[in-house]
């Protein structure tokens, strides 16, 4: 009954900046019938890892799905190969605790409300098959395709003449997503991006989905 009547806040990606969002819980002021979700991507980058997941560990009537930074330090702890991270993963390391390791092993992949037609995830989807069948690889680490190969995806970095995956997305569902930090909320017919990279300088956008609004606290300063 409490996701009926209250609301529902999307928050980008946090990536560490702990006081940044503190100041964002604080605009917020969510109440016990709110659902706070986060996008994904809690941890490294920013100065203060351990505090953000405890932050959000903690939080009455948060859900928090899986974000790329997530799933590489889980595989991690799996299968014990450095091969799979980056040299900033070892940092964030040295901060998850054991109930931190409990925390990130329930994270969601994706989090659906049929009733809005709207569903949450880190990164996004290949518009060319249905969202219910896309693996932890894809939703997480999705940021465009090969224009020629819709079943092509990776970094904008990896593939230059990329389109955004969103710019093909056909709904319904509504997808609301982080991952791909730019300067300004991306929105398209069928999907909304809120990363606007605070990590980097910019700003954490939170989104009240039921009322549109969106809510954003300015970086206190470039991290990286």
């Amino acid at each position: 009954m409490g996701e009926e009547k209250g609301r529902i806040i999307a928050i980008g990606d946090v990536h560490g900046c702990a006081d940044e969002l503190e100041e964002m819980l604080d605009k917020i002021a969510p109440t016990v019938d709110d659902t706070l979700i986060f996008l994904g991507d809690l941890v490294n980058r920013g100065p203060a890892t351990a505090r953000v997941l405890a932050r959000v560990r903690n939080l009455a009537n948060a859900r928090s799905l899986l974000g790329n930074h997530e799933l590489r330090l889980l595989r991690y702890r799996h299968q014990g190969d450095p091969a799979v991270l980056k040299d900033y993963d070892w940092e964030t390391l040295k901060q998850v605790g054991v109930e931190d390791w409990a925390f990130l092993e329930s994270l969601e992949l994706t989090i659906s409300y049929p009733e809005l037609e709207t569903v949450f995830v880190h990164g996004g989807f290949l518009p060319d098959r249905a969202w219910t069948e896309q693996d932890a690889e894809i939703v997480t680490s999705i940021q465009v395709i090969d224009p020629a190969n819709p079943a092509v995806y990776g970094k904008r970095t990896k593939i230059t003449n990329g389109v955004s995956w969103a710019e093909r997305w056909k709904g319904p569902p509504f997808v609301i997503c982080g991952h791909t930090p730019r300067p300004d909320i991306f929105r398209r017919p069928w999907s909304l991006c809120i990363d606007t990279g605070c990590v980097y300088g910019g700003k954490l956008t939170a989104y009240d989905v039921r009322a549109e609004k969106f809510l954003q606290v300015s970086a206190r300063k470039a991290y990286i």
